[in-house]
């Protein structure tokens, strides 16, 4: 109850980028009967903010400047069934100069993901 689709929050092809967004793109195949935005958003959310967990203190912080956006899904050109996934990331979604955490976040735990069957960072 009250969990939303990836799709819903993390695919939004209105989406323009910055110039202080760090942009990725991610070629991937979705398993059988998993709609390639809802892939892309998956991934998305994944590597951003999507398994972050709601911590109370004083005041309340919107996740909304720290999500990633899943901004264009193309299908590859002569492969079947699968997409390039174009994902920004906000600037201050990293730790400033530390590539290793930037590595992480995008890379992370989101390559055992159950929605993909395959997965690459371009």
């Amino acid at each position: 109850a009250g969990v939303k689709e990836y799709k819903l929050t993390y695919y939004t092809p209105e989406y323009e980028t910055k110039d202080t967004d760090i942009l990725a793109a991610f070629r991937v195949t979705p398993q059988p009967g998993v709609p390639p935005e809802e892939t892309g958003a998956a991934v998305t959310g994944e590597s951003s903010t999507g398994s972050w967990a709601i911590v109370w203190t004083d005041g309340f912080t919107s996740l909304d400047q720290s999500e990633g956006r899943s901004y264009n899904i193309e299908p590859v050109p002569g492969e079947k069934d699968q997409y390039i996934c174009y994902v920004a990331y906000p600037f201050d979604l990293f730790e400033e100069g530390s590539v290793t955490n930037m590595f992480t976040s995008i890379v992370g735990n989101v390559f055992g993901f159950k929605a993909l069957r395959a997965l690459r960072l371009e």
